[in-house]
């Protein structure tokens, strides 16, 4: 369950890789906790028999009943639109759970759902700290983490940094997939070369290469799937302008990156049938939107007074 305390699951966690060795920074790394938290739970928790889950979770629950409650602070909110805030609160506990049980840590996936339910998909680190009752280290380490995935970026306003979700999300986790799966392609060759192609490893390395080559194969040809949309937008926008612009041009109208325009524009003259009736061409170094005259019959066009 998501929160800033230790739940009774984490601290049977805890009891188990203690036994089994981990030190106390792995153990917060699995957990997404600050190494403090951990160390600091089992200093406070231990007795003579060592730390023991049940009894940590018995003995801290009798402190806080011993102490004045603090107020929680209020979550983070711009805009409810009338929603009901504990069912809000409820799916952003279900995503985050959905996230960690794919394998992203607790404290990444907190956050990402954090940004995720936000309206306009902004935070700062002051204000997921305070919307996830953590401390600024964990959010820095998560935000770390989560930008090498692709999955936000940062941006600063004057003197502030905060960290954003937008709508080009999915191109840069799909970018960013498409180059961590290159790697792999690369480094299975090297290994196929470097054990020899006829040994049982260095089949192995072979075969790991050309699984990596179709997954990419694959992707590659998915980007259409990713860009279909801005396909359709760029040449919704060509057709209102009535005239050719240049991709910076473009791009500077619609408000996007250059690379996204391009890939756009790229898909739009590879793949004709996402346009229908509508074609892109490139013309004095800029993109035209023109009707695809093809699907019509010279009578069709003979009525339409059509050159």
């Amino acid at each position: 369950m998501p929160g800033g305390r230790l739940t009774l699951e984490d601290r049977r966690l805890i009891a188990t890789w203690l036994k089994d060795g981990l030190g106390y920074a792995e153990i917060a790394r699995r957990l997404g906790r600050p190494t403090s938290t951990i160390s600091r739970e089992v200093a406070r928790n231990s007795g003579h028999s060592g730390y023991r889950a049940d009894e940590a979770s018995r003995v801290t629950g009798e402190r806080a009943r011993r102490r004045k409650p603090h107020p929680r602070a209020a979550p983070v909110v711009t805009n409810d639109y009338g929603r009901d805030p504990e069912a809000v609160r409820r799916f952003e506990a279900d995503f985050t759970e959905m996230m960690v049980a794919t394998g992203l840590p607790r404290m990444m996936s907190r956050v990402l759902a954090c940004l995720s339910v936000s309206d306009d998909g902004v935070h700062t680190a002051a204000e997921l700290a305070q919307r996830l009752q953590v401390s600024p280290a964990s959010i820095s380490n998560a935000v770390r983490y989560l930008e090498t995935q692709a999955l936000l970026k940062r941006e600063r306003t004057g003197r502030r940094e905060q960290y954003v979700i937008d709508e080009e999300m999915p191109q840069r986790v799909w970018a960013e997939s498409v180059r961590a799966n290159q790697e792999w392609i690369k480094i299975a060759r090297q290994g196929a070369e470097v054990l020899g192609t006829s040994t049982p490893a260095g089949a192995r390395m072979d075969d790991l290469s050309r699984f990596h080559a179709r997954i990419n194969e694959v992707m590659l040809d998915d980007r259409v799937a990713v860009y279909v949309g801005d396909a359709l937008t760029a040449l919704a926008a060509l057709l209102h302008a009535r005239r050719a612009l240049s991709v910076p041009a473009l791009a500077a109208a619609l408000g996007w990156p250059a690379e996204r325009v391009s890939a756009a524009l790229r898909v739009a003259e590879e793949h004709p049938h996402v346009a229908g009736p509508v074609r892109v061409v490139s013309c004095d170094g800029g993109y035209r939107a023109v009707a695809l005259v093809e699907r019509l019959t010279e009578e069709q066009v003979a009525a339409l007074g059509v050159g």
